[in-house]
């Protein structure tokens, strides 16, 4: 058995623990815990930080509460769908995180273990960006979005390229719209995009976490390489199909 097949299995059994029928969905909220994102992470990272540490105290544990907090007040005002990807999503999240920074090494924590904030974060990056996708404003401009969305994702990518020699992200970039092209330019991904790319930025700022100078030894990178969207468009892809599949096994129960 795959660990795909495994993963999946595990999530189906967990999905039958919890019922996702209760729809408590609330837009307004919605949307102003989505703009809220953007406080909330620079205020959390900014506990986490280094800076913070060394003149106060270490704040991981006050970060790890305040992401579990903000996590069920995005997720109580969800639909079952939304509910069921962020739920979904925590457990994929640190899936990725092992894979990602405990075996590859492609970027370090300020400290050996991954923070259990960091899964609820990814949980409310996807949340926050989702919302954002699915507003009567978004879907009315979706053609001119998807315009400029394009051109600012190239744009970044070639700038970061050859002013920062970053080619990790020339190159991940490239698998970033070939993403965008088998999702059929579906705007969602670039809202999840512009929110991991200000995540990473306050982050690596903060020094919560530090990316590596040469990924493989071999690429180089910034710190953070804004290509590293891509690995969680990656991510998004998969966690819709997850979600998909539990779906219609359980629809067949």
């Amino acid at each position: 058995m795959s660990v795909y097949a495994i993963f999946l299995f595990f999530m189906q059994k967990i999905f039958s623990l919890f019922s996702f029928n209760h729809n408590s969905e609330s837009k307004k909220l919605q949307l102003l815990y989505a703009f809220g994102f953007t406080f909330f992470t620079v205020i959390a990272l900014g506990i986490d930080s280094v800076a913070f540490k060394n003149h106060y105290f270490d704040g991981r544990n006050v970060t790890n509460i305040l992401a579990i907090i903000y996590f069920f007040l995005i997720y109580f005002v969800s639909d079952k769908h939304l509910k069921k990807l962020m739920f979904v999503m925590i457990f994929l999240s640190y899936l990725g995180e092992v894979i990602f920074s405990t075996i590859l090494g492609m970027y370090l924590y300020r400290t050996e273990q991954i923070p259990l904030y960091v899964p609820f974060g990814h949980s409310i990056v996807y949340a926050s960006g989702f919302i954002f996708a699915k507003t009567n404003w978004a879907k009315a401009n979706e053609l001119l979005l998807r315009k400029i969305f394009i051109a600012f994702f190239l744009v970044l990518f070639l700038c970061v390229g050859f002013f920062l020699n970053d080619y990790f992200s020339l190159i991940f970039g490239v698998f970033f719209f070939a993403i965008l092209k088998r999702k059929k330019m579906d705007n969602l991904y670039s809202f999840i995009a512009l929110c991991v790319i200000f995540i990473e930025l306050v982050g690596t700022y903060f020094q919560c976490w530090t990316w590596i100078p040469k990924t493989f030894g071999v690429i180089p990178a910034a710190n953070p390489p804004m290509g590293a969207i891509f690995f969680y468009g990656g991510g998004d892809v998969l966690l819709v199909k997850i979600v998909s599949l539990i779906e219609k096994r359980s629809e067949k129960k």
